[in-house]
């Protein structure tokens, strides 16, 4: 059985990871008010894999005894700026949450909760696979440019994004 501390930090996950499915909805509805449907394509992608990432939490949770207790999710915001600004805001969220998901590895190997850690490894991997590819783009941006034809390519790159992509 999972202890009620580490049980508590990952119900808090849960709801981290459903915020951030929440606010890449948000972020695709913007695009799509922009009519960046490649930037769209790729935010929306980008929560489906983030409830994916909440349901890992949720159903590890149960598998364990622990119990589920869903917390309120705050309102994202619903305008983020230019598509550079979007990206940037995208990868200081990730960064946030890989300093959340070290704090509840960290946790797991205080309790000695083996498990849990071999769990979380997963998480760690996913996150730097996460902030490398948000930079890769930030980067490209920075060194292209987001005016014009550099930022219809990007778009059109992001569109190719194919749902394999989203890990599970």
């Amino acid at each position: 059985m999972i202890s009620e501390k580490l049980q508590d930090a990952i119900n808090e996950q849960i709801k981290y990871e459903l915020y951030s499915a929440y606010m890449y909805l948000a972020m695709s509805a913007d695009c799509s008010d922009r009519n960046l449907t490649g930037f769209e394509h790729w935010m929306r992608l980008q929560a489906q894999e983030e409830i994916e990432h909440a349901m890992r939490f949720y159903d590890f949770l149960l598998e364990r005894g622990g119990r589920v207790e869903l917390q309120a999710i705050d309102k994202p915001p619903f305008e983020f700026g230019s598509p550079l600004e979007i990206m940037e805001q995208s990868l200081e969220h990730e960064r946030f949450v890989t300093s959340r998901i070290n704090g509840l590895y960290d946790l797991a190997q205080a309790e000695q909760d083996r498990p849990a850690q071999i769990m979380l490894q997963w998480f760690v991997t996913e996150q730097v696979e996460e902030e490398a590819s948000i930079d890769e783009i930030v980067q490209r941006m920075k060194m292209f440019g987001t005016d014009g034809a550099a930022l219809f390519m990007l778009d059109r790159d992001l569109e190719a994004r194919g749902p394999e992509e989203v890990e599970a």
